[in-house]
């Protein structure tokens, strides 16, 4: 690679002559594209409008984040890429940055992360150093340059140990929305951001261990890898509510793309407008997966088998398609299985098609236009609309869920009389416009759009937070990538909805992919060590069949559990039984509970970093009363940014998914209880308590659930 940067004796000087060098380059890059002139370039207004959004987006793609590392990492090859090794050529040097950087000559100054050589830098080791000579990372303060450590993968007489700039990256303070990841990828989640476009990954990801973040660079990796193809089809990153989006929102802009759509389940099957909320028990059923079936048979509930035959005039001459005939291609297009709209819009043209054939049995010689004009006929029209009536998706399901006899018709032998008292709404549905239509509803409105008419497919989707979708949800996600791949992200033990999935292979078969690779991720970068080893006792009652996470950080004094005294007087000291008999007779939650959450807060706030505050969510306006009167100001998930408060409040059920340095959490039992049954209870306080990046304190005045009773 040439050289970019005087020679000074001092390595860390060289490197920031490097630095300065390729930020210069880059501003020059930018300059150049904003003195692109096309107002010659292009033939019309609409082409002028595509190329200046383009280069728009290009100008943007190219901006310098001046608190964000340019490069992150260098390496020295032994042999120059490609070259015989035996033949000694000497090696090339690259720096590894967020996006690719070259000087006026058109020489690279830094390498994408996604380009292929820079692989070797998340994979060499020393058993394969892949003919890496020197690896060097970089660390820094803001975006200064101020330190870098180096790696000699050949060198038999150098010790390997954990990289302390890696590990002071990991643990750099969080403040704001979730960042980047691509300084500090480790070959197993590199492995799987490189996975081939073709194919459907499943990442089942303990907390902490940056599955989110894998995704999200799975996405970046393939735009540059495939960004033709996945232009012209789209992305999509689905997550579980729009505080988590908001969280992760400028991950993929920092890498430069910004052309990722993001949106929730709720928000692809938005067709109806939603005022009710179903019980768990109907909610469970409406996202079974034999509401598919029931549907199907919904939607072809209409279609009747002809009693007389269709009639054509043209001219003097009367064209008869007889009943029997008019059966036949009813019954080859119901055998076909087509979309429901497809095989509407084929029904004319196969009738007037046997118009056709007796034309030309009686020595007519009609064309395509005569077919066309007979498929028009009023008669056509007419026998075609009886035979095969229109659907609309939405009112077809509003009648689904408000006659019973219907819904008995279309569920025989799916669904028990039982289940479908539970599915049906209390009150019928009067109109599209004011039913009570539900977030469960929303999604078989969905399915019988796609019944009707195909649902168009992306090139790229990444599910997040998957294990708590339901079967019918799953297919909604699913039809948005028939023709495309995508990444789904979960953790089993973090499934907190009643139809949440128990194995991968089942939600990969309502997904629409099925076999798909499954990958675990059981080593936590984020969490301490001593946070998911407590967390981890509730495994046995929540996912069994999972083994415990293991941390690469072992930060002393990461936890801390603390016994508020229900009643005055009491202390945490006191012997467990009487706190126990105390806590039976004083209130659920004593205000002692809210002042020491209140004081672990201002302790938290001591440190570098964000604070959550995480507790039950009927917890949530006594909490928010206390913070405002001690004067915390505090923010909502989601809403986090670098100049606002460092405190957030977090209702338990909005936890997934987020990180905060300190977090406070606030009685476990709330929290348990606020679930419908204990073993979802036990999960979402599993969710809760993996949240923390260097500190948790857990205040309880009701006992902890067995499984954590120190």
């Amino acid at each position: 690679m040439p050289a970019h940067s005087p020679a000074t004796a001092n390595p860390l000087d060289r490197e920031r002559a490097h630095l300065a060098s390729s930020r210069a380059a880059l501003r020059a890059m930018r300059e150049d594209v904003q003195a692109l002139d096309i107002r010659d370039v292009t033939g019309n207004w609409v082409n002028a409008a595509i190329l200046a959004r383009e280069i728009d987006d290009r100008i943007k793609a190219l901006a310098d984040l001046a608190d964000t590392p340019l490069f992150f990492g260098r390496l020295d090859f032994l042999h120059a890429p490609g070259a015989d090794l035996a033949e000694g050529s000497e090696g090339e040097r690259f720096y590894i940055g967020r996006r690719h950087v070259h000087d006026h000559d058109g020489d690279p100054m830094v390498i994408d992360w996604r380009a292929p050589v820079s692989q070797s830098f998340y994979r060499a080791s020393k058993k394969d150093p892949l003919d890496v000579g020197l690896r060097r990372r970089f660390g820094y303060t803001g975006g200064e340059l101020t330190a870098y450590e180096d790696e000699h993968l050949t060198d038999p007489e150098e010790q390997t140990g954990t990289s302390a700039l890696l590990a002071a990256e990991i643990e750099r303070p969080r403040v704001g929305p979730m960042r980047d990841i691509v300084a500090t990828i480790q070959p197993e989640q590199d492995e799987i951001v490189r996975a081939d476009v073709h194919g459907t990954v499943c990442v089942q990801g303990a907390p902490g261990t940056g599955k989110t973040a894998v995704g999200l660079h799975r996405v970046a990796y393939l735009l540059y890898a495939h960004r033709e193809r996945l232009a012209r089809t789209g992305t999509l990153v689905v997550g579980p509510n729009r505080s988590f989006l908001q969280y992760i929102e400028q991950v993929l802009p920092a890498l430069g793309e910004l052309d990722v759509a993001q949106a929730t389940v709720e928000e692809l099957v938005a067709h109806v407008p939603l005022r009710g909320q179903d019980s768990p028990e109907a909610a469970g059923l409406k996202g079974d997966a034999r509401m598919a079936e029931v549907l199907r048979r919904a939607v072809r509930s209409g279609i009747t088998m002809p009693t007389e035959g269709c009639v054509v005039v043209r001219g003097s001459r009367r064209w008869r398609v007889a009943s029997y005939e008019l059966e036949e291609i009813v019954r080859e297009l119901m055998n076909r299985d087509i979309r429901y709209g497809a095989a509407q819009a084929a029904l004319p043209q196969r009738i007037a098609h046997a118009v056709l054939v007796k034309m030309e049995q009686a020595s007519e010689a009609p064309d395509d236009r005569v077919q066309d004009a007979v498929a028009r006929s009023a008669s056509v029209k007419a026998t075609a609309k009886a035979l095969w009536p229109p659907v609309d998706p939405a009112k077809l399901v509003l009648r689904l869920l408000s006659d019973p006899e219907f819904l008995a018709r279309c569920a025989e032998g799916l669904l028990t009389p039982e289940e479908q008292a539970v599915v049906l709404w209390p009150r019928p549905g009067r109109s599209v416009k004011t039913a009570a239509w539900t977030p469960a509803d929303a999604v078989l409105v969905d399915e019988a759009r796609d019944l009707v008419e195909r649902t168009p497919s992306l090139g790229h989707v990444v599910l997040d937070e998957a294990q708590d979708l339901s079967p019918m949800q799953y297919r909604a996600v699913g039809r948005r990538c028939t023709t495309g791949s995508a990444t789904v992200l979960g953790d089993i033990a973090q499934g907190t909805t009643p139809w949440s999935t128990d194995t991968w292979a089942t939600a990969l078969e309502h997904l629409g992919k099925p076999g798909s690779r499954v990958e675990e991720l059981t080593t936590g970068f984020r969490v301490p060590g001593e946070v998911i080893e407590y967390a981890s006792l509730l495994l046995p009652e929540i996912a069994p069949d999972l083994a415990p996470a293991t941390s690469i950080r072992d930060t002393a004094d990461s936890l801390a559990i603390r016994r508020v005294a229900p009643v005055t007087g009491a202390t945490g000291a006191e012997d467990a039984s009487a706190l126990d008999a105390a806590c039976a007779l004083a209130p659920a939650t004593p205000p002692a509970l809210t002042d020491a959450v209140v004081e672990a807060c201002v302790a938290a706030l001591g440190h570098e970093g964000s604070t959550g505050l995480i507790a039950a969510d009927a917890r949530i306006p006594v909490l928010a009363a206390a913070l405002e009167a001690a004067g915390l100001p505090f923010l909502d998930p989601g809403s986090e940014t670098s100049a606002d408060a460092r405190l957030t409040l977090v209702p338990a059920s909005l936890a997934k998914g987020l990180e905060y340095d300190y977090v406070v959490l606030d009685e476990p039992a709330a929290i348990v209880d606020g679930e419908a049954d204990l073993r979802t209870g036990l999960r979402r306080l599993y969710v809760c308590l993996t949240r923390a990046v260097s500190g948790l304190t857990v205040l309880h005045a009701r006992p902890l659930p067995e499984a954590l009773a120190l």
